[in-house]
């Protein structure tokens, strides 16, 4: 009763920062949206933010938006896929549709509290293919390196190939000033973080001696033995493939998404590329599916190329509602009611066979 408070309370807690960004987004905007119905003359009981974003999502071409949720569901196909792979060399098979129900389940569980859905996804097929549910955690640790190599490798080409159109955007609407703030506070907090690995370090043997030590080392020696997985791939060049599969279609995501939205129809692909790493770094932020961040910072982005506040807004909601509602939470009702039946009655077959050739993931 009480982890289930605590966690309703976090929910709570994530749920309000995420709404009190999108908010904090929504009156900017809506403030600049009134100043510029008054210079057109319009009244401003006939100048409302929020009626001009649901007219822009009615309006919306859904057959684009049906193209970004195909987008999405073949990301986790190669993201389902890749996991499998991982799984592998410690001797158990997963059945993919495990692997891909759970993968959905944990974009929903995100929506609830962020970053609890790699927890979730992995004691769920844990539970279902009786693995020890560390050594899954540990092949979800590998997966989330990898994505964090990729995103920041592709935030590093959208900087190469767009540096001029970032560094005028900087130069004409950024404070350096809070710029600098910022990065005095990373600062503090990397010291913070130091101070507590040395006093952790210098307290070592008596801290050995604990039983909560121990309950730790057993957990990262499973986490060890996921994370060795990446070494033993037998098809290294497959398991690449479908990583950049998965970042292409999150790419596309964003670029077909533009296609929906008028304003944004003329977009270039490389216009899609730094709208996608801005959104994907708003996503990366702590809050419910990265709710006000994404929005925030997709609209800071599509800036860049020309596209008013109050268009930037309504497409931010158009992309983020489209894909939470669309895939997040149906996806993830669909899968908590068929996760039970289809694995009625399954049982693993030889879990924790070492397995030396691997056929097809």
């Amino acid at each position: 009763m009480k982890k289930t408070v605590i966690n309703f309370l976090k929910f709570l807690l994530f749920l309000g920062i995420g709404v009190g960004i999108l908010y904090l987004v929504y009156q900017s905007q809506n403030a600049a949206y009134q100043e510029e119905c008054a210079l057109k003359g319009i009244p401003a009981e006939d100048c409302s933010l929020l009626q001009k974003v649901i007219s822009d999502f009615r309006n919306a071409n859904y057959f684009w938006i049906a193209m970004v949720l195909v987008a999405f569901t073949i990301s986790n196909i190669s993201r389902a896929i890749r996991w499998r792979m991982l799984i592998h060399p410690m001797g158990y098979r997963p059945r993919f549709v495990n692997a891909f129900l759970t993968t959905v389940l944990g974009y929903f569980a995100n929506l609830g509290l962020p970053r609890m859905g790699e927890v979730v996804r992995g004691a769920t097929l844990a539970q279902y293919e009786r693995i020890p549910v560390e050594k899954v955690m540990g092949t979800i640790v590998v997966d989330r390196v990898v994505d964090v190599m990729s995103i920041l490798l592709v935030t590093g080409l959208a900087i190469l190939l767009e540096f001029d159109t970032i560094w005028q955007f900087i130069n004409e609407e950024a404070d350096l000033g809070r710029l600098a703030n910022l990065g005095n506070l990373l600062l503090l907090a990397g010291a913070v973080g130091l101070v507590f690995l040395g006093i952790a370090y210098v307290f070592r043997k008596p801290l050995s001696k604990t039983k909560v030590y121990a309950k730790i080392k057993s957990l990262l020696l499973g986490f060890w033995e996921g994370i060795q997985t990446i070494r033993q791939l037998d098809r290294p060049g497959l398991f690449l493939l479908h990583s950049l599969n998965v970042w292409f279609m999150y790419y596309a995501m964003t670029y077909l998404c533009f296609f929906a939205f008028a304003p944004t129809a003329g977009l270039s692909p490389l216009a899609g590329l730094i709208v996608f790493v801005f959104g994907g770094w708003g996503v990366v932020i702590p809050s419910p599916g990265g709710m006000g961040t994404y929005h925030f910072l997709a609209q800071t982005a599509l800036a860049m190329y020309g596209i008013s506040g109050d268009d930037g807004f309504s497409w931010a909601n158009i992309s983020f509602f489209s894909i939470q509602l669309g895939c997040n939470v149906i996806g993830g009702i669909f899968a908590l009611i068929f996760l039970p039946i289809i694995n009625r009655g399954y049982h693993p077959a030889n879990p924790g066979t070492p397995i030396r050739a691997a056929s097809t993931p």
